[in-house]
């Protein structure tokens, strides 16, 4: 046999499409050619590959060797092909048998001694492996029972297995549905494969890796408790909790803006099974840190590029905003963020997703984020806190505000001014609700909004607000009143709507009353 095929996926933006690796042994002069547009790391595997299958005891095969990656016009990078690679090297050569490789996937990056290093992308990999095995049940289905049952067929292609290395293990079994197999060496999955042509002895073959179980509580470091006072910019981030809306605080240093901002993760709703896993495999592809369930809190520094911060790049990766899929994005000193930076946030806070476009690709990216954004009220930071202690000039004030744009500040839900508390009130106050208190009512909120319409205020759109959130004639004539004198926008007076309904529905109130509609007003004003 001179020829042999290897299945593997890459990874392109947040996707794993499959990959076929054929790899083909011909007379000549020895050589290794690698072609379906390889990049730099693919590239390179040869080297290792040829490395690793001598380290393994095996032989490289003397001979001319071609190894196309297909479909060839998917770019390839990452080290995750060389395993799959030296796979398919050795059955070319006969070495492995090629019948035995149908029903697996691989992913790994080798050593020089035949080891099998971490991979990012390896969750990516295995949600791709899972919906593809659903796709092809369902047509299946369709196909055997003219589409007319959904009912599962026993002949139903089984979906592969997939080999990753040992330290990718327990973060690709947090899929269910995909059987896993862990093997810490080039070595380790020939013999596996070997004992499966052979029905060689069972203690040669890779154990499959147990399902990771999802934790039973999600445990943050922080704790809303750790407040004290506040309590009108407390009672602001309860309602951006419950309603996934905006938020910005503006206050002297030292006041407790980061420190509330930090703790907002901690009275959001646990994430679903789902959104856990999305979030997860962002972070596997991004090869970021990341603590299974939690909801993500991206803090990013005011000198980001707007690149880094929405994604892109000549082949479009993830940004910081993609990170924040599902958590938190906060940005402190705001108007010390470059303005172009600023403006690139405008799209993704209305669409929850952001689409980047090059020449030769284009990428969408989950972008549904809250933003939360604390600012001072002058460059010196003091102005209006009583001290006396500001001596910016009015214009200097203005310009320092001007850097934030009109069409930014109108997407913001929530407009807080948090004063600066004395210590005598610091050292006397009382504990405050801890987050788990505080977030049993969100939660309780989310639910009511989820039974309304299956989506969280924020999210309506404004014919969604027509039909979910209608307003009596004093509520209606008290909203006229408002947009004549804060010149609302129609953005505006649409934000303020949706602010009234989680607080009616913290209130667990079934229609939005004036007070309702008072108090969205009241966090509206700049």
């Amino acid at each position: 046999m001179s020829f042999a095929q290897v299945y593997t996926r890459s990874v392109v933006g947040l996707h794993a499409p499959k990959v076929i690796i054929e790899v083909h042994l011909s007379q000549g002069l020895p050589a290794l050619t690698i072609v379906g547009l390889p990049e730099a790391a693919v590239r390179e595997s040869k080297d290792r590959v040829r490395s690793a299958i001598l380290n393994s005891g095996f032989q490289f095969p003397n001979r001319r060797l071609t190894i196309n990656l297909a479909p060839a016009d998917l770019p390839k990078d990452g080290a995750r092909l060389d395993l799959p690679i030296a796979i398919g090297i050795l059955a070319a050569s006969g070495q492995l048998d090629p019948d035995v490789l149908s029903g697996f996937e691989f992913i790994g990056e080798l050593a020089l001694n035949g080891e099998l290093r971490q991979v990012t992308g390896s969750l990516a990999v295995a949600r791709a492996i899972k919906a593809e095995g659903l796709a092809l049940k369902l047509a299946q289905v369709l196909e055997d029972n003219g589409q007319k049952r959904s009912e599962a067929s026993p002949s139903v292609q089984t979906t592969p297995q997939l080999i990753v290395p040992i330290k990718n293990g327990a973060e690709a079994s947090r899929v269910d549905g995909v059987t896993i197999l862990a093997a810490p060496s080039l070595k380790s999955v020939c013999d596996h494969l070997q004992s499966l042509s052979d029905s060689g002895e069972l203690d040669m073959r890779l154990e499959v890796v147990p399902p990771s179980p999802a934790p039973k509580q999600v445990g943050y470091k922080v704790d809303l408790a750790d407040v004290k006072g506040q309590h009108h910019a407390r009672r602001a981030l309860e309602i951006a909790a419950a309603g996934g809306h905006s938020l910005l605080f503006t206050g002297p240093p030292g006041s407790g803006k980061t420190l509330m901002a930090s703790r907002l993760p901690t009275i959001l709703p646990d994430l679903s099974a789902e959104d856990a896993l999305e979030v997860a495999s962002t972070y596997s592809v991004a090869d970021s840190d990341y603590d299974y369930g939690t909801r993500p809190f991206r803090q990013v520094h005011h000198t980001i590029s707007a690149v880094a911060l929405v994604g892109g790049g000549s082949r479009p990766k993830p940004g910081e905003i993609t990170l924040a899929n599902k958590g938190v994005l906060f940005l402190d000193e705001l108007p010390e963020f470059d303005r172009s930076v600023l403006e690139v946030l405008r799209q993704p806070l209305e669409a929850k997703q952001i689409t980047i476009s090059r020449a030769n690709s284009q990428m969408t990216f989950p972008a549904n984020f809250q933003l939360v954004a604390a600012m001072n009220p002058c460059p010196c930071g003091y102005d209006g806190d009583g001290s006396a202690r500001c001596r910016c000039r009015p214009e200097q004030i203005r310009r320092y505000q001007d850097k934030l744009s009109g069409p930014l500040l109108d997407r913001i839900d929530l407009h807080i001014t948090v004063p600066a508390l004395p210590i005598a009130d610091l050292q006397n106050a009382a504990a405050g609700e801890t987050s788990e208190q505080v977030r049993l009512r969100v939660a309780a909120a989310h639910k009511r909004q989820l039974q309304r319409q299956q989506k969280v205020n924020n999210e309506l759109s404004p014919s969604e607000i027509d039909k979910y959130l209608p307003l009596g004639e004093g509520e209606q004539q008290l909203l006229q009143l408002a947009q004549q004198r804060l010149n609302l926008s129609a953005r505006g007076y649409h934000r303020v709507l949706r602010v009234a309904r989680t607080i009616a529905d913290l209130a667990d109130s079934a229609d939005i009353t004036s007070a309702h509609v008072s108090e969205a007003l009241s966090y509206r004003s700049k």
